[in-house]
């Protein structure tokens, strides 16, 4: 591991502070899951470590809807009362989110944040196309667990957990940097390889995400469904989540998001358009689904996914509209 300086910063001021316009010079520490194993990596090799543990580790309600502090522990998140009967699919994926002692330590905003998990990205050994290589390895190498959605050039798939229901929810994130804050829509704010290949965020090196914004939501039936290669601490094949506004049984207005299935969490309008002014069955949910996965285009060894990603929307959305209100 490089030696670095480390700055421990009480508070979101003294963070902006420490930081640089220098891409990987300076990098933020919260709760340490994702950079750590980088930095032991050789993937990341900052001059400075920040730590952003100051920063706000809040729930509160606001404007009708909540305000989650970056630093919020994801434990914090799944226990809350007002997230578990509002925002349930958020809840549901903080709970799924690695192992207690991961969930005890890990943030919001590290979630969020987390650097993609594609095994040829992670090795020291291969200078793949993400670290500034000529190609993605994964085209004509192990890619069972890459995208199916996304259009390359590089095949990661998106890492976070919690950013999948947050996008369902139409959440917004408060980035502060030494321009001013603003609000950027989470949908917004994670950005494909074809355009940030070596980022997967709009979030420049001297800005910070401080908080979530939720907006009211609206009494939504919402689930989280994730299937997983073993039931363990793994990262997701592939998941969905849904936010459902019902009259009755039928389907007013849906949002579905899937995850672990391309390089940014995956809005399908064409499910959502499915959906729409339907009465919810299990057949309407297996149309969604469907259209949901019609443009995926598998590599060679993930066609499996594109079943497995149909099943977690069908899923998702049943148990979302049996939920109570």
């Amino acid at each position: 591991m490089k030696p670095f300086a480390y700055v421990k910063a009480a508070n979101e001021h003294q963070a902006l502070a420490a930081l640089t316009r220098e891409r990987g010079k300076v990098l933020p520490l919260a709760g340490g899951m994702d950079l750590v194993s980088l930095l032991k990596d050789h993937i990341a090799e900052p001059d400075r470590v920040v730590s952003v543990k100051g920063l706000d580790a809040t729930i509160t309600a606001a404007d009708g809807g909540l305000r989650i502090g970056a630093a919020t522990r994801l434990v914090d998140l799944h226990q809350h009362a007002v997230v578990s009967a509002q925002y349930k699919a958020l809840a549901e994926a903080a709970a799924e989110v690695g192992t207690p002692q991961i969930r005890n330590l890990g943030t919001v905003g590290g979630n969020l944040l987390q650097r993609p998990r594609c095994w040829y990205y992670r090795n020291e050994e291969f200078a793949c196309l993400k670290k500034g290589g000529a190609r993605c390895f994964s085209v004509d190498g192990e890619n069972q667990f890459h995208a199916i959605l996304g259009g390359g050039p590089c095949h990661i798939v998106h890492p976070s957990s919690l950013a999948v229901p947050l996008i369902a929810f139409n959440a917004a994130l408060r980035i502060v940097g030494p321009r001013g804050e603003k609000q950027v829509p989470v949908e917004e704010f994670f950005e494909l390889p074809d355009r940030n290949l070596y980022g997967e965020t709009m979030l420049r090196p001297d800005e910070l995400v401080t908080h979530v914004i939720l907006p009211p939501a609206r009494a939504a039936r919402s689930a989280t469904y994730e299937v997983r290669f073993k039931q363990s601490h793994d990262w997701p094949i592939a998941f969905a989540s849904v936010a459902l506004q019902m009259q009755g049984s039928t389907v007013a207005e849906a949002r579905v998001v899937l995850g672990a299935v391309a390089p940014i969490p995956w809005r399908s309008p064409a499910a959502e358009a499915v959906l729409k002014g339907q009465t919810m069955s299990d057949a309407l949910a297996v149309k969604a689904a469907e259209a949901a996965l019609a443009d995926a285009s598998p590599m060679s060894h993930n066609a499996y996914k594109v079943q497995v990603a149909r099943t977690a929307v069908k899923r998702a959305l049943l148990q979302a509209a049996a939920a109570t209100a």
